[in-house]
């Protein structure tokens, strides 16, 4: 099993949307470094969803349902791909960036490495800790 971080702005797609609609394809990553991430995810993978710029919070945990196909949202042919993702429980207690940089387990998450990617792995270690401080 591998362990990943979406991110999405919370007024563009929030955790209660995601809940809502019972799940998504994670369509509109037009970056080829987490596109090449979402090609790798697999099904039964964990995901951590993290609101971005404005709350900066790990709030959720969801599970790949259905691996990379083509986004729907792409032109058809472009290489960009979309996975299925479906919630699975929200955390206890959200996980602050502050608190994440404050963590010295997690100084080398790609959170604090590339900011701006939108899509990444997480080791094994991240993802716990990470859980650890959402209970």
């Amino acid at each position: 099993m591998n362990y990943w971080l979406v991110k999405s702005e919370p007024a563009a797609y929030s955790w209660a949307d995601f809940v809502r609609d019972g799940g998504t394809d994670w369509t509109g990553v037009r970056n080829f470094q987490a596109r090449n991430f979402l090609q790798q995810m697999q099904p039964g993978d964990l995901v951590l969803y993290y609101h971005s710029v404005t709350e900066k919070q790990v709030v959720g945990v969801a599970k790949v349902a259905a691996p990379a196909a083509p986004d729907a949202t792409a032109e058809a042919g472009s290489g960009w791909v979309a996975v299925h993702l479906m919630p699975q429980q929200a955390l206890a207690r959200p996980v602050p960036l502050a608190r994440i940089k404050q963590d010295e387990r997690l100084s080398q998450i790609g959170l604090l490495r590339q900011s701006r990617l939108s899509v990444m792995a997480l080791r094994p270690e991240e993802f716990d800790r990470l859980l650890e401080l959402g209970s």
